[in-house]
């Protein structure tokens, strides 16, 4: 959910293509890039994650550094100027894992406390204020934590005793709580078992032990999944993948994206630019099969060019390590050389050897 996306797990180069408005491309310029392009200065990097305009990399030593848009604190560096340049984050020196979108990032350090920090007008950083943050600070209450995840306007954390608990932005009753009521710090979901989470635009996604498919919020579009277009302020069951073994699942800014065992992708929700991937531009309340797409091993899915915008873009890593994208196209974030919306996978050009792919509102970032 950002301009970009992005690759993982072993270490590599740092690749970005989309918009450019914030200079998040770190090529000294505001024009958008239709192909990716190396970010220079990066070397060692693990993970990538970016938000509406900044990308924010994890690097082997534990260090973090970000760059791009930066006038809610997105960069983390105690001001709040644009950066055509990637600085290390001080204070983050021990992190296990990242996770970033809109206006806001999320570090899980190797403790198990969460530190967040940028825009935080709706409680987004768990802090106990609607202060922005341009340095990273401690969320509340929040110990023993495995995994976080980003969402439009709130933020998720899966505890080690699999319960899930989640603050921030609820007008859609995306922190599953039972209310649409803001919470400036974490609250926990009546979820038990949960082994996975992931944000979405205003709803959220976990699967249990049982290999179940849970989700809430907000679900004008369908993306809840659940066959229908009401709200949900608590866990529903996703339907149409029974006999489908996940491998995991993203919450685009108003869509979802469900990757099996077997490669193949399914998809719901906003189908405006043609991010599920079916050939048309009709919304999806159910998960459907995207067609012709198969040996995928990771997937990505993009949202709007802030924390507040619609959009979206989809993006799938095969497992010989080329991207396919489809979706919105106005900037180039499907890195196939035009600006052109696809209702069906393109290839992305001039990349291989991908390892880790990230989508966000607008541009997309690689790890290769």
């Amino acid at each position: 959910m950002t301009l970009h996306s992005t690759a993982l797990v072993v270490t590599g180069t740092v690749y970005s293509w989309g918009d450019n408005a914030f200079k998040q491309q770190c090529d000294g310029t505001t024009n958008p890039r239709l192909t990716p392009t190396p970010i220079g200065g990066l070397d060692d990097v693990v993970s990538v994650v970016g938000g509406g305009g900044h990308g924010v990399v994890l690097r082997t030593d534990g260090s973090v550094w970000a760059w791009g848009r930066n006038d809610h604190g997105q960069v983390g560096d105690g001001t709040n100027e644009n950066r055509d340049t990637p600085l290390r984050i001080d204070g983050l020196d021990d992190v296990a894992t990242l996770s970033g979108g809109g206006g806001h990032t999320l570090a899980l350090a190797k403790d198990g406390t969460v530190w967040a920090w940028g825009h935080n007008g709706r409680g987004d950083l768990g802090d106990g204020t609607t202060e922005n943050r341009s340095r990273p600070i401690k969320v509340k209450g929040l110990n023993d934590v495995a995994a976080v995840a980003w969402g439009g306007g709130h933020s998720v954390a899966l505890r080690t005793d699999g319960s899930v608990w989640t603050w921030g932005h609820n007008l859609f009753g995306g922190l599953g709580d039972g209310t649409t009521q803001t919470r400036l710090e974490p609250v926990r979901v009546d979820l038990a078992d949960v082994v996975e989470v992931c944000g979405g635009g205003g709803h959220t996604l976990a699967r249990t032990a049982d290999g179940t498919l849970w989700a809430w919020g907000r679900n004008d579009r369908g993306q809840v999944g659940d066959g229908s277009n009401e709200t949900r302020v608590s866990p529903v069951r996703v339907k149409g993948l029974d006999g489908v073994e996940l491998r995991t699942f993203i919450g685009g800014y108003f869509h979802s994206l469900a990757l099996a065992q077997d490669g193949t992708v399914w998809s719901w929700g906003n189908n405006d630019s043609g991010q599920l991937g079916d050939g048309t531009g009709d919304n999806r309340n159910v998960p459907r099969q995207v067609e012709g797409l198969t040996d995928v091993s990771a997937i990505a899915g993009g949202g709007g060019r802030n924390e507040f915008g619609p959009g979206g873009h989809t993006i799938a890593l095969l497992t010989d390590g080329t991207l396919k994208a489809w979706g919105l196209n106005d900037a180039g974030q499907l890195g196939d050389g035009t600006t052109d919306n696809r209702s069906r996978p393109v290839e992305v050009r001039g990349i291989s050897g991908v390892r880790h792919v990230v989508a966000g509102g607008g541009y997309s970032m690689a790890l290769a």
